[in-house]
């Protein structure tokens, strides 16, 4: 996969050294092809097919955090933020994202970043319908399949589930995953679909994760500091959508 995108990211940044700390961590990254830093603006912009997950967390290993505040062309990029509908999960339903940039007219790469779940093996696929009143299972047929994701890295949630659907710290440890995907579609083949991720290779588990896929910003399209809705800053944002488990 040659395609490569351009990705915006704003990083907090107050000196020179805070760049040479960014910079040294991006160009240990192969799957970029060029960046640029703007410590006035506190951006960072990368070019190349690295995928978006991988980058925040190089930024993140220096001690500062990072928001994507762009992918791709206009008009080609979605995200979809994986949730479960199982009762045992309402304190924490938020599981995954899936950021999502068309690379050609008919190519599109899926970073998909899960967190919180059981180990073993996940199959996401695109689902025909976005209807998620009965969770995955009013999603109507496949309209896509994705490659398989495999969940068992550690989970940076704190808490582990029991038997009976509790919060607890002594049982079953949760786990993450990251995968890269791609797919022959179109961004505007997908907008109000959804997205599940099932335990079952062939079938809607009843307790697959599920999400809508929705337009978001092409790089340079987003250049907002204050939310116009809520008042609150990108980063008071980014401490809300990290207390629902958003994490990328």
């Amino acid at each position: 996969m040659t395609s490569s995108f351009e990705i915006v990211f704003a990083v907090p940044m107050e000196c020179n050294a805070c760049v040479d700390s960014v910079a040294n961590k991006l160009k240990d990254l192969t799957g970029i092809s060029k960046f640029d830093i703007n410590l006035k603006k506190n951006l960072v912009t990368t070019e190349g097919n690295e995928p978006p997950s991988e980058i925040v967390k190089a930024i993140q290993s220096t001690g500062r955090d990072a928001i994507i505040r762009g992918t791709g062309k206009p008009d080609s990029a979605a995200v979809c933020i994986l949730e479960s509908f199982d009762p045992k999960d309402i304190k924490q339903p938020v599981k995954g994202l899936a950021r999502i940039v068309g690379v050609s007219p008919s190519e599109i790469f899926i970073d998909l970043t899960v967190n919180g779940l059981t180990k073993g093996t996940y199959y996401p696929s695109i689902r025909q319908s976005g209807n998620l009143s009965q969770g995955a299972l009013s999603t109507g047929e496949s309209f896509y399949i994705l490659d398989p994701i495999e969940v068992n890295k550690p989970s940076t949630f704190s808490t582990t589930i029991d038997s009976l659907g509790a919060f607890s710290n002594t049982t079953d440890k949760l786990f993450s995953g990251q995968s890269f995907l791609y797919a022959n579609l179109k961004i505007s083949d997908l907008i109000g679909r959804s997205i599940i991720l099932s335990k079952l290779r062939d079938e809607i588990a009843t307790d697959s994760l599920c999400g809508v896929i929705a337009r978001s910003a092409g790089a340079w399209e987003n250049d907002k500091q204050v939310c116009s809705c809520s008042g609150k800053t990108v980063w008071e944002e980014r401490k809300d959508a990290k207390s629902k488990g958003i994490h990328i």
